[in-house]
C-alpha cells in the first residue's frame, strides 16, 4: 500500500521522507500515532502537552525540519500529530516540517540549521524563540498547547491581575 510518501537518502541530511504523490493544500499528508510516552524532551520527541512529551511511530520520526516548511501539525483524535500540507507537495518533494511547530523549547540539534531554505533562520528552535510574524505564518498548522501558552485563558489572567493587585500596596492620599 502506498500512503502518499517514503523514506529516502538525501545528500546533506542523512534520510528525509518523500511525496511519491501531490498533495492539495490542508490534506493530511501523515497520520500521527503515538508509540510511547517519554520521559524527556529529545530531538525525535513530540511535546503534546506542557510537559509531556511522546515519539511517533512510523516515519513522522524521520520527517526533516524546515523553516520554510510545506507542512504543519494538527492535533488528531488520539492526540497525536497529523502532518497537514500548508502549500502545494508535488510527488518527489521532500515534506518537512518545522520543529518550533510541534515543541515550545528546542536545544539538541547542530549548532546551524541545514534546510536551506531563503527563510532559514541558522538555528532550529522552538516555539518560544520564533518571531511574532512567523507565530503568525503557521496559524492553524501548530500544535495547540502551543497557543495556549501564548494565549493563556482569560480566567487565568484575570486570576493573576487580582493576585498582583491583592500584592500591591494601597496608595495615600
Amino acid at each position: 500500500m502506498n500512503d502518499g510518501y517514503e523514506l529516502q537518502r538525501t545528500d546533506a541530511k542523512g534520510e528525509g521522507v518523500f511525496a511519491t504523490r501531490s498533495f492539495q493544500v490542508g490534506k493530511t499528508v501523515m497520520v500521527g500515532v503515538i508509540d510511547r510516552e517519554l520521559d524527556h524532551n529529545h530531538s525525535h520527541a513530540s511535546q503534546v502537552g506542557e510537559k509531556r512529551f511522546v515519539l511517533h511511530s512510523g516515519l513522522i520520526p524521520k520527517v526533516n525540519h524546515s523553516c520554510e516548511p510545506n507542512c504543519g501539525i494538527r492535533l488528531n483524535a488520539s492526540g497525536a500529530h497529523d502532518l497537514i500540507a500548508r502549500r502545494p507537495i508535488t510527488a518527489g518533494q521532500e515534506i518537512t516540517f518545522d520543529y518550533a511547530m510541534r515543541n515550545y523549547s528546542v536545544d539538541h540539534f547542530a549548532a546551524h540549521c541545514q534546510c536551506g531554505s531563503p527563510r532559514c533562520r541558522d538555528r532550529i528552535t522552538g516555539w518560544k524563540d520564533l518571531p511574532a510574524e512567523r507565530k503568525a505564518d503557521y496559524h492553524g498548522f501548530v500544535a495547540p498547547y502551543l497557543t495556549d501558552i501564548d494565549n493563556p485563558p482569560v480566567t487565568e489572567q484575570a486570576g493573576q491581575v487580582a493576585l498582583i493587585e491583592r500584592r500591591t500596596p494601597p496608595r495615600v492620599r
